[in-house]
């Protein structure tokens, strides 16, 4: 086609284009029409009504690019995650991202690290030394709601800040000093963005329960301000929310600078900081307990206060409630990848590495329908595992790609892929339009006329 006269020696990817860029061609070529045309032309209603027209198509093409590009994103980040966090969600937005070094507090050397910043959290990470696959390892994960961000001067060490969230706090250093202030104003211009937002929420919250339970008005900003608030336990009543918030930020900044309980300052050596991981309160080694929570079977560092009131609290339970979670969570998920909840379900070969086929139990739910789950025979009583489709691509393996098993297709993306072998050609087909339409997210297509085989 390249070749051809007619085509002015441009390249294949340039025709494709052509039909995208027709759009705000119509559009521009309507505006400077309407300039020229004279009001009491019949024309004119006309053409008012078909600018209208195409530049509602026009903004409706551009969101919808901006929103899959937005999606490939976040699928590439979970690829080099390896599947760590569930990030692929239409709320989540990756805001920045990069190398940074973490300054240890025993002995204040630098460690290579790795942060994701999205609108919602902080993703600090450690890179791992891979050509392919996984790339980085989630070692904490810290919410935007209630996140600190601040410029710190360390004696011989440039480009220094620190993060403090409700569990942990990192000192961190960036290459350059413009490096450290990009990375202080965009943590902090995501930090208002999210407390504009919750804030426009508990507005809309608390009027909509005005008009429905007629509840007082002096109720409703008490109950917000107080959950506003790092481990208030809902005592007390509070004038309004700008107090609060004034209240709570100076209690914060106090607890900084020394311990929660014996008011002792902080030190990087004899004094070290820790955090509660029940209420986050800021403490000392001496003033800490151990103790099993909800979150983990391991045992996390709490207050004192918190160690004492945990026994009675229903909202902690021991190592045995724990354990009955998981066993409960399993089950309902061992519930999902029955066949009767599926949309399609049958046992495939698989093969990710090396040589070896490994038989599964493959399922798409019916709760789910645009992720593949993957249960293997030796996995009884672990999590299947989950793969998000859209993005993929399905195809038959290439003429170079020859396998001793029959009826293989694979799931291509980036530079994963996911081989499968069905019992025959029946099979293989069905899957292959199933998955296909599910990477496109086409749901309504997969549950018309699918039974399981």
């Amino acid at each position: 086609l390249q070749k051809q006269e007619v085509c002015g020696n441009l390249t294949l990817q340039h025709h494709m284009l052509e039909p995208v860029q027709r759009i705000p061609r119509y559009e521009l070529l309507l505006k400077d029409y309407l300039k020229k045309l004279p009001e009491e032309s019949p024309d004119r209603k006309d053409a008012e009504k078909s600018l209208e027209l195409i530049s509602t198509a026009a903004n409706h093409s551009n969101a919808a690019i901006r929103k899959m590009e937005k999606m490939h994103k976040l699928l590439e980040v979970y690829e080099r995650l390896g599947g760590e966090e569930d990030i692929v969600n239409p709320a989540n937005e990756l805001i920045k991202e990069g190398h940074i070094q973490k300054l240890s507090a025993k002995n204040g050397t630098a460690q290579d690290r790795y942060l994701f910043l999205f609108n919602s959290m902080v993703l600090y990470c450690v890179p791992k030394l891979r050509l392919i696959g996984q790339k980085f390892s989630v070692r904490e994960k810290m919410d935007i709601a209630g996140l600190q961000v601040q410029e710190i001067a360390k004696q011989n060490v440039a480009h220094t800040f620190s993060i403090t969230g409700k569990k942990r706090s990192l000192e961190l250093q960036a290459r350059t000093e413009e490096e450290k202030r990009e990375w202080i104003q965009v943590i902090q211009a995501t930090i208002e963005k999210h407390k504009q937002n919750s804030e426009t929420f508990r507005a809309f919250n608390s009027s909509f329960s005005q008009e429905e339970e007629h509840v007082p008005d002096s109720s409703i900003a008490s109950t917000s301000s107080v959950e506003s608030m790092p481990g208030a336990d809902g005592g007390g009543a509070f004038g309004g929310s700008d107090s609060c918030r004034k209240s709570s930020k100076s209690k914060r900044d106090k607890e900084k600078q020394a311990c929660k309980s014996c008011s002792e300052s902080f030190n990087s050596i004899t004094k070290r900081r820790h955090h509660c991981k029940q209420c986050g309160a800021v403490i000392c080694a001496k003033c800490s307990e151990f103790k099993p929570l909800a979150d983990n079977s391991r045992h996390n560092r709490v207050c004192k206060e918190c160690f004492l009131q945990l026994p009675a609290s229903p909202c902690s339970p021991g190592v045995e409630a724990v354990g009955e979670q998981k066993k409960r969570l399993a089950a309902e998920k061992q519930s999902i990848l029955a066949a009767e909840n599926s949309l399609f379900s049958s046992y495939l070969q698989f093969l990710e590495k090396g040589k070896t086929w490994y038989k599964m139990w493959v399922t798409v739910p019916k709760t789910e329908p645009l992720v593949l789950y993957l249960q293997g025979s030796s996995q009884d009583g672990r999590s299947p595992r989950p793969i998000p489709l859209p993005g993929y691509e399905v195809s038959l393996p290439g003429s170079g790609e020859k396998f001793e098993v029959k009826h293989v297709f694979k799931l291509c993306q980036s530079q994963q892929t996911l081989y499968f072998s069905a019992e025959d050609e029946e099979l293989q087909m069905k899957w292959m339009e199933i998955l296909t339409k599910a990477a496109k997210g086409e749901t309504e297509d997969i549950a018309e006329g699918l039974g399981n085989p």
